[in-house]
């Protein structure tokens, strides 16, 4: 079975999450899995991962990972790798120093602005692009000195290059489409793709509905093939080394969809006009590898997308 490298992937963010729900994923795959964004503090982001942590060790299934050698010994022992990222800067709490903190924690991305304008720069949803601030740069270079990946994912158009040319070690799209193929905010454009690539980076590709142009409750196999069309453009837009996944699949969809309907402003039309959003479950994201093969590609170019990229690159940024 090909191995999976799961770039962001979604618990409930709160004390009730479920562990075991990760254990859907194969028992080789790496897992990093979201522990705050944009509405959440230092404070609740350490709260998340001590719970996660500890669910995690006493769960057995799971080894809590550092770097690329201890993803290859959790996979030879059968279990899953597990470690974090944070989907926004408002969890450093203006501090820097928290870049490093997290690092020691477990987390091993974070992006500076999730859909709507902070501190750091904008976000996909903002009106106006005035891309990344002189504090989201400060936050890149911490970032490239810490080892951490620089997230693009939820960045505005201008933001996701302003981090191309700010960094100093390969960035990331955790679980970006592409525009080209779907017109989406959310989506990147193939000069934000390209300026990733350049800079060694890889573009997860996400199982979103809303964001593949698939969102319909009878279109799960439809959503499956829209992911290997996004993985097919990618490949031929930036190269078989700069795409990988990032399915984003949310195990709290229906608390999600709850807070689409009460929070509209914290997202926009663009979210809420498709009805309740749809996901790639991880059961369909390790179909996509043999979607692949039956449009041409070979085991190599599908381990490239399914692990190999984004474990390449996290060899040369984590430290």
């Amino acid at each position: 079975m090909t191995y999976l490298w799961e770039q962001h992937t979604c618990l409930p963010l709160e004390s009730t999450a479920d562990i075991t729900e990760l254990a859907r994923y194969p028992a080789h795959s790496y897992l990093s899995v979201n522990v705050g964004y944009s509405p959440h503090s230092s404070d609740d982001a350490n709260a998340l991962l001590d719970d996660f942590q500890r669910k995690a060790l006493d769960d057995g299934r799971f080894d809590l990972v550092s770097s690329v050698t201890d993803i290859d010994e959790a996979r030879a022992a059968g279990r899953r790798a597990l470690a974090f990222d944070l989907e926004d800067s408002g969890p450093l709490d203006g501090d820097l120093d928290n870049v490093r903190h997290f690092y020691t924690r477990g987390v091993r991305s974070l992006l500076p602005s999730y859909n709507h304008a902070n501190a750091a720069g904008c976000g996909c949803l903002d009106a106006t692009d005035t891309g990344l601030t002189r504090y989201g740069r400060d936050l890149v270079r911490e970032m490239n000195a810490v080892g951490m990946f620089v997230d693009g994912s939820h960045c505005s158009a201008q933001t996701g290059l302003d981090i191309c040319s700010a960094t100093e070690a390969p960035m990331i799209y955790s679980h970006s489409n592409f525009a080209s193929v779907w017109a989406h905010p959310r989506n990147i454009t193939d000069e934000q793709a390209r300026a990733c690539a350049s800079t060694g980076g890889v573009i997860g590709i996400n199982g979103v509905g809303i964001f593949l142009g698939v969102n319909a409750a009878e279109q799960r196999r439809e959503r499956v093939e829209a992911m290997a069309d996004h993985v097919e453009y990618g490949v031929g837009l930036v190269g078989i080394a700069h795409v990988g996944v990032g399915s984003d699949y949310s195990f709290d969809h229906e608390e999600f969809n709850a807070a689409l309907i009460a929070h509209p402003e914290a997202f926009s039309d663009e979210y809420t006009k498709y009805g309740p959003l749809r996901w790639v479950p991880p059961e369909d994201t390790v179909t996509v590898p043999d979607v692949l093969r039956g449009r041409g590609f070979d085991d190599a170019a599908v381990d490239a997308v399914f692990g190999g990229n984004f474990r390449r690159i996290a060899g040369q940024v984590w430290k």
